[in-house]
């Protein structure tokens, strides 16, 4: 993919070159000058163009005709929103994803401005300490669609409510993917009957993640 990064931070380079390493094309945009000299010491110089992100003929230079993909991650909120206005108005790019610097005008960043993903660090760190809370020890495998899905792997515990009991005996709002036994394979069936030790993977909701935490005891 085509990727535009607006803002040359730490957080961005880090990304970028976890994209780099993933073959997509990636643009920086940056026009600090302290910015700018870290950042040619970790990125590759041609991956980089220079000038001010809201100028559209910077933005052309950048691939923004081209580009899939239009990450805005400055410090300021109207910036990072009029970007993503410019991307999607005026050059029809097909994902903008915009950082929300201060939580409480994450509601301006919806479809009038063309934003498809909001990034709101405050929010997102609340969520996870939400999550590790409520799920106890399951781990996230991969967010699916917006976020609302999960693929997740739970390892069943000792003295955990689900040992010894079918799988079509429990009332699971999640779907059962597969069963890791030893390590083998187990695939799923109702009558497949759950023991200590087994990772399971699964596809849940937040409901259905709660469940599975209270079902294979990872917390009280």
């Amino acid at each position: 993919m085509n990727i535009i990064i607006a803002s040359a931070g730490r957080t961005s380079s880090q990304l970028a070159r976890k994209l780099l390493v993933q073959n997509h094309n990636v643009t920086l945009i940056e026009s600090r000058p302290e910015v700018l000299q870290f950042v040619h010491k970790e990125i590759q110089t041609e991956s980089i163009v220079e000038g001010n992100m809201l100028d559209l003929a910077v933005l052309e230079s950048a691939g923004i005709k081209e580009a899939d993909v239009l990450v805005a991650m400055s410090d300021d909120d109207q910036v990072n929103l009029l970007l993503c206005y410019i991307a999607g108005e005026y050059y029809d790019v097909r994902r903008k994803i915009a950082r929300v610097n201060n939580s409480k005008y994450v509601w301006m960043f919806n479809e009038v401005f063309h934003v498809d993903y909001a990034l709101d660090q405050a929010t997102l760190i609340a969520m996870m300490i939400e999550e590790e809370i409520s799920t106890g020890h399951m781990m996230v495998l991969l967010k699916l669609g917006k976020g609302d899905f999960s693929l997740v792997k739970e390892v069943i515990p000792a003295g955990a409510p689900v040992i010894g009991k079918e799988l079509k005996t429990l009332n699971l709002t999640s779907v059962i993917a597969a069963i890791l036994r030893n390590g083998e394979v187990v695939p799923p069936h109702g009558d497949t009957v759950f023991l200590e030790n087994d990772e399971v993977i699964a596809l849940a909701d937040r409901e259905g993640m709660e469940n599975l935490a209270r079902l294979f005891g990872s917390i009280a």
